[in-house]
């Protein structure tokens, strides 16, 4: 298989994120032909790098993103966040090892990210870290059961209880489906009656309104990958849309609270990056048409800030080339 063959080095993401602009009008949900990707240039920029871990810590109303690769491909341990305004570089005591591809997500019990997994060179890694935002420290965490080291599962928070849940990822020779749950102090595993097809670098993102996850596309041994799941804390349901992107990979999607929908932007599809915007309904796929789009892109972060009401993508690169961005975007209703 052609994506068997292809080094975790070179297809590895952990962006996990996503980001919409959202203004204070009614009319930006009931127009969507108002929307546009804006350029965002803070104070301080991210430096360019991709594959990084991203998630929204309410505790301190920041992104935080950690690790990732450089344009030199030098994989970072540095941690980065954004206010809303300005990127910047936390100089932290202790610090996860450098890698790419790891996952992060908010447990709303503990009320830390919680981060794992990854890769260095070529170990995958199975070391669990906890990030709190009160005071800008990493402590590792020792749990009792360790998951496989994977890269790109996808973490997010439970929808029923509040939790970090982890599903699939890629551990060196197969595509996990395995699905695990972070008590706060050990790994859990799960045992749904319905499981998706394995895959890693999926679209993973909760949907608020209908209370469950949205998970759609990845990367798998084959192309059993193209369908939208949801996870309602207790099991998986296959959703069966009219209408859906083309298989996407390493990319990430948020919620938007204005549109009420789910929007992802870009991602890898069969060896060539895509500047698309789609947006899940809850029950069907569309495909936006902002009036600009940022450049073609995977291994980025997307999500919705809270603090500012943006939608924002940032950073990622271009598969088979040496283009690493560290541009901001947001979506806008302008």
């Amino acid at each position: 298989m052609f994506w068997n063959d292809i080094s975790p080095l070179l297809r590895a993401t952990a962006l996990l994120a996503l980001f919409v602009l959202v203004t204070t009008t009614l009319s930006l949900a009931g127009d969507p032909s108002a929307l546009t990707w804006t350029q965002f240039r803070p104070t301080t920029a991210l430096p360019p790098r991709a594959g990084f871990a991203t998630a929204y810590d309410p505790v301190s109303q920041k992104v935080v993103i950690f690790g990732g690769s450089d344009a030199s491909g030098q994989q970072l341990n540095e941690t980065w966040t954004f206010d809303g305004t300005t990127w910047a570089q936390v100089q932290t005591s202790v610090a996860p090892g450098a890698r790419s591809a790891a996952a992060m997500a908010y447990d709303r019990k503990t009320h830390k990210l919680v981060l794992f997994g990854g890769f260095l060179g070529f170990a995958f890694l199975n070391d669990t870290w906890l990030w709190d935002g009160a005071t800008s420290t990493w402590t590792q965490a020792n749990p009792t059961t360790v998951p496989k080291g994977a890269t790109n599962p996808m973490l997010f928070t439970d929808p029923a209880n509040g939790r970090v849940d982890m599903f699939g990822g890629y551990q060196g020779r197969f595509y996990s489906r395995d699905m695990w749950q972070w008590t706060g102090t050990d790994w859990r595993l799960l045992s749904p009656t319905t499981t998706p097809y394995p895959r890693s670098g999926a679209v993973a993102t909760p949907d608020p309104i209908r209370k469950n996850v949205v998970l759609f596309g990845g990367i798998s041994d084959n192309w059993i990958v193209q369908n939208t799941w949801t996870w309602d804390g207790k099991d998986w349901t296959q959703q069966n849309p009219t209408t859906q992107p083309d298989v996407l990979y390493f990319t990430t999607g948020g919620f938007n609270p204005v549109l009420k929908e789910v929007v992802v932007f870009g991602g890898g599809s069969a060896g060539v990056d895509q500047s698309g915007t789609w947006a899940w309904t809850g029950t069907d796929w569309t495909q936006l048409t902002p009036a600009k789009s940022p450049a073609r892109r995977e291994q980025f972060g997307t999500l919705w800030d809270p603090t500012s009401r943006q939608f924002l993508i940032f950073g990622g690169d271009v598969f088979n080339s040496n283009t690493v961005y560290g541009d901001t975007w947001r979506l806008t209703g302008q």
